[in-house]
């Protein structure tokens, strides 16, 4: 039985290893209980849902609650789901967005002659305090198919703190080496990469801080973000070096074939995004998911646009099949997280948190946000149907849900508090 955490021992760091029964975790938890980690998991989609059949009804609420037929197929995991109705982000105008500022809640005219601005994402400001000790901070998937599913501007759901796109990685193989393949380039000539890297960061620096001095108050703003941007970069390059002799984990499932879209990219995807968790490669990810090859991979012919404005007939029917399978598809995650056992013997789901969501409820409509949440790792009531007040923020989903992860948070985007009828 272990008296100490065990350690992996690099130039620059020195990282904990994850409660491993082999090393003797689960003798020396029951003397000594070891936290385990929390995560957070975004899943978005554009285009919203079909309004009469994917909402519960509104007269059943708290743990008296029936499925709707659009989400019938979660009916074994109904006790961990909470939906949430009457949430918007007030400042939405935009109704072909689906994602843009569904984690941020930002107004886009808000910075003083610009036509768009944006803030941080939830999922960052998750980051900032989950992905401390992992060697990814956070993880972005996404989809080649992002401008065919209704998403908006944006490279993937997630945005800095300076509220600028961050990039994903938009397909599942990509995503397997980014997580499980060791850079073959020798230690030497990676560690001479990085240092040639900081010397360009210090030489730029150098130069904007020459050019310091008496700039106007714009300019003097615009001289800030970049000095933030060099800061953000410093911190990757630090992240980097503490990692760079440490082995990626081994993957738990083989490398996925290429060309996968639709259906089975998603399906693909959400394994992935368990074997991250389960690995402790990171602890926060967000996946923009795709809708277009969904539709395609269902042999439905109508085009997603013209699906999301479901009049009577073939457009309602594809909506409908569309929302089936996207609750399919999140029904089989659940069960991979229930399923995958943490070394105290909890799950995964039970120390994660999910959101499943969209910025559009339905057609053009962008109040009444689809809102789905699942897990025990944010400390929310599961199991129940919330109807909230019309045009409650959406970011008070967020607060609460960052509140609930121990992240000391006083506000969320557009904020008004925290959710009492939320908390568990």
């Amino acid at each position: 039985m272990p008296q100490r955490r065990h350690f992996l021992r690099s130039s620059s760091a020195m990282i904990a290893l994850p409660a491993l029964e082999s090393l003797g975790f689960r003798a020396f938890a029951a003397s000594k209980p070891v936290a385990v980690p929390k995560r957070a998991i975004f899943l978005g989609f554009g285009w919203g849902v079909t309004q009469e059949t994917w909402f519960p009804d509104v007269r059943q609420t708290g743990a008296q609650w029936s499925l709707p037929e659009g989400l019938k197929p979660l009916a074994r995991h109904q006790r961990e789901i909470t939906v949430v109705q009457g949430c918007s982000n007030r400042f939405s105008n935009e109704a072909h967005w689906g994602s843009t500022f569904w984690l941020t809640g930002a107004n886009r005219y808000a910075e003083p002659g610009q036509s768009f601005h944006n803030s941080i994402s939830a999922d960052q400001v998750a980051a900032a305090g989950l992905g401390r000790d992992t060697r990814f901070a956070s993880l972005q998937l996404g989809t080649a198919d992002a401008a065919n599913s209704g998403h908006g501007p944006g490279l993937s759901l997630a945005w800095d703190r300076r509220g600028k796109p961050l990039a994903a990685l938009d397909n599942p193989v990509a995503v397997f080496h980014r997580l499980f393949s060791d850079d073959q380039t020798p230690l030497s000539q990676r560690q001479a990469m990085l240092r040639q890297k900081r010397s360009v960061l210090d030489a730029v620096s150098e130069d904007a801080k020459r050019v310091q001095q008496n700039l106007s108050r714009l300019d003097q703003d615009k001289l800030d973000e970049y000095f933030q941007s060099i800061r953000d970069i410093e911190l990757r390059l630090s992240r980097d070096e503490d990692w760079l002799q440490v082995p990626k984990a081994k993957p738990p499932l083989p490398q996925p074939r290429e060309g996968l879209s639709g259906r089975e990219e998603i399906q693909v995807m959400y394994d992935l995004i368990v074997a991250a968790l389960k690995t402790d490669s990171s602890r926060v990810i967000t996946y923009r998911q795709p809708v277009g090859t969904l539709l395609q991979s269902l042999a439905i012919k109508v085009a997603p646009h013209d699906m999301s404005h479901y009049t009577p007939g073939e457009r309602t029917t594809a909506s409908q099949k569309r929302d089936q399978a996207q609750s399919e598809l999140l029904a089989g995650l659940i069960d991979k997280l229930k399923a995958s056992k943490e070394a105290d013997g909890s799950s995964l789901l039970d120390h994660s948190v999910l959101a499943y969501g969209s910025n559009i409820r339905t057609v053009h409509y962008l109040d009444n946000c689809p809102t789905l949440l699942c897990g025990g790792g944010a400390k929310l009531k599961q199991g129940q149907h919330l109807v909230l007040p019309k045009d409650t923020p959406l970011c008070n989903v967020w607060l609460t849900m960052l509140r609930g992860l121990g992240l000391e948070v006083e506000r969320h985007g557009d904020s008004s508090g925290t959710l009492s009828q939320l908390m568990a």
